[in-house]
């Protein structure tokens, strides 16, 4: 662990991090995405944003009207009818528009989530009571994350409750495939500048998957997450630190890790058969 961090802070010594990816004072919008999919989901949420106002205006203007038009005053005596098929169609079919509006937009997103695609990289996380396990299976690191005390993330000018001793390292443009368990009580991955919330439950494993755009978080960029589920007493003490990275800059800090970059981004090969020669059936099993 004194290794790591000895590592990570020479590697946080090279780079300027820019804290995009964490909550604000006062802040009303979602955080800046730094994946491709959470931009998705950014566009998804104006969507629904503009049908909400749209739906919220027309039933304010519709109980004004209903107001003015149809209060006692004004209408003494008002008109005795029970049905309207014009308007019972119309609270019917608009509904039901909405709602397929709403599903053209978010059955694509939901299918891009849960596919996952070819992965270049594998990341094992384990949430333990109360901290995380972070892994590279296949570059052979792997290492435990704590919260950054107050004083040393005051120190350091680093946030407080989301600044961990042993930050991830994610490299860009490059698709990270990532297995999710616990090894006791649920606990819950989230990083919400990823898109990504994955539950970590004891005794199975969840996969997701996330794949950082150069061109929303550049290298340099850190982003934070927490757990999002209620997980005990310290359920707030379970922060999520990622340091996004170039490739060349990810691949030093495998290094210094003591993992080895030999096996990443080397598809397993079939192995290679012998020729057979056919052979002749045994007596009394004749062929057809």
């Amino acid at each position: 662990m004194i290794a790591a961090a000895a590592a990570g802070a020479a590697l946080a010594g090279a780079s300027a991090w820019a804290a995009v990816g964490q909550p604000h004072d006062r802040g009303i919008d979602l955080q800046p995405p730094a994946t491709q999919i959470m931009q998705d989901v950014h566009e998804f949420h104006t969507f629904i944003l503009w049908i909400i106002v749209a739906i919220s205006v027309l039933v304010l203007a519709l109980l004004l009207w209903v107001i003015v038009r149809y209060n006692r005053r004004v209408n003494p005596t008002p008109r005795k009818f029970t049905h309207n098929i014009a308007v019972e169609v119309l609270w019917t079919v608009v509904p039901v528009l909405i709602l397929v509006a709403i599903a053209w937009k978010s059955f694509p997103l939901l299918f891009q989530q849960e596919r996952i695609p070819p992965a270049e990289l594998t990341l094992k996380v384990t949430g333990n009571s109360w901290r995380w396990d972070f892994e590279y299976p296949d570059l052979g690191v792997q290492f435990t994350s704590n919260m950054l005390d107050e004083a040393t993330a005051r120190a350091e000018g680093r946030p407080y409750l989301l600044a961990t001793d042993a930050p991830l390292y994610v490299p860009v443009d490059t698709t990270v495939r990532v297995l999710v368990t616990s090894n006791d009580v649920i606990h819950s991955f989230a990083v919400p500048a990823f898109g990504f919330k994955e539950d970590a439950i004891m005794g199975r494993v969840n996969e997701g998957w996330f794949n950082v755009d150069s061109n929303l978080a550049p290298p340099g960029t850190v982003v934070y997450g927490q757990c999002s589920e209620l997980c005990g007493v310290n359920h707030a003490y379970m922060p999520v630190e990622i340091r996004i990275v170039s490739r060349e800059e990810f691949d030093r800090w495998v290094e210094a890790q003591g993992g080895s970059l030999a096996a990443a981004g080397s598809p397993a090969q079939a192995p290679e058969t012998a020729p057979t020669t056919p052979q002749p059936a045994p007596a009394g099993n004749p062929t057809r």
